[in-house]
């Protein structure tokens, strides 16, 4: 997919409750799409962060696998930035029995929910699917003085305030707690850290390049381009294997027993009946075996990990707990 494509944002459009409740279409009584089949109809999929970030890149490359595949007929995104995704989350929660309203999230929305004491959770939607695994990398700009990742770690333990770690998610969310694990298992005080947060992969392309921070923790599907040009070299990624095409170890090939995998998935709104759930499902499922999606899955050095239904919600609160405990001990949740 163009990368101009995928940073082009729709229009923000946030509903009060009361205004959704009052106007015609927020429900599941207008919906043209209730049969068992054909394509799905004015779906809406709120991502939680500005665009460019990953949550938009996936939500947009998945409304086009879905056209493509002939599961849906269009669907738009809309950017509802803020509070690490949670504002949009409460837009998804509040609009109660709409069916034609997803959201995409992942482990960030999971750890912002902690972070931002959201009145709302994901044990508050209709989880649908997960649908990939995006491995994480630790980068830096082409010119950096860190040549690799001993040579960071020297310098990081040297000086743990006077480096700048930036990510594109808030405390709490994936590219916040990457840093503090690599530096626990580092022998740094994750306290003494500087950890500056960006509103997704875009702000954070745009911190690093122009020298506001010196390394960033992200998602390799984020800075795939950047990565390829040679804009930024990647130190290390962090899942259990070598990413192919990439000339970087992982973590736990330098030593840091750390692995860390992002993750994202689909939720829809409450209270929508079991038939429509399955038939969002169903939707989600043609997309993941088109030749769209896996095309794009392999482009953005993604893994698919597409589960649904009970294994799904047992996921999500497994990571709901892992999350939890990680955030308490760092001292960011109660």
């Amino acid at each position: 997919m163009d990368r101009r494509t995928l940073l082009r944002s729709a229009a923000a459009v946030v509903l009060a409750p009361a205004a959704c409740a009052a106007a015609s279409g927020c429900g599941v009584t207008r919906q043209s799409d209730t049969g068992a089949s054909g394509p799905l109809t004015g779906l809406r999929m709120i991502v939680g962060n500005s665009p460019g970030s990953g949550y938009d890149i996936t939500a947009r490359t998945a409304g086009k696998a879905m056209t493509a595949s002939g599961a849906a007929r269009g669907l738009e995104v809309m950017n509802i930035s803020g509070a690490g995704g949670t504002i949009g989350l409460s837009r998804l929660v509040n609009a109660r029995g709409n069916g034609r309203l997803l959201m995409m999230m992942g482990l960030g929305v999971v750890g912002a929910v902690f972070t931002n004491r959201s009145a709302v959770g994901l044990a508050d939607t209709t989880p649908l699917a997960r649908l990939i695994e995006d491995p994480s990398a630790i980068v830096v700009p082409k010119d950096s003085r860190l040549r690799d990742l001993r040579d960071f770690l020297r310098a990081w333990r040297r000086d743990p305030d006077g480096l700048s770690v930036g990510g594109g998610s808030s405390p709490g969310g994936p590219d916040h707690l990457l840093p503090m694990q690599v530096a626990e298992a580092a022998g740094i005080d994750p306290t003494r850290t500087r950890y500056i947060g960006y509103d997704g992969g875009g702000e954070l392309l745009t911190a690093l390049l122009g020298s506001k921070i010196d390394v960033a923790a992200t998602g390799i599907g984020e800075m795939a381009d950047q990565i390829a040009t040679g804009d930024v070299r990647v130190l290390a990624t962090t899942g259990t294997t070598t990413v192919e095409g990439l000339d970087a170890p992982t973590l736990a090939d330098e030593g840091i027993d750390v692995s860390a995998v992002n993750w994202r998935g689909v939720v829809a709104a409450p209270g929508i009946p079991a038939e429509r759930r399955e038939r969002l499902v169903g939707a989600l499922r043609t997309m993941r075996d088109s030749k769209e999606w896996k095309d794009s899955v392999r482009r953005n050095g993604w893994t698919d990990a597409f589960v649904h239904g009970e294994e799904f919600e047992d996921f999500l609160a497994e990571q709901n707990a892992k999350v939890a405990g990680t955030l308490k001990r760092l001292g960011l949740a109660r």
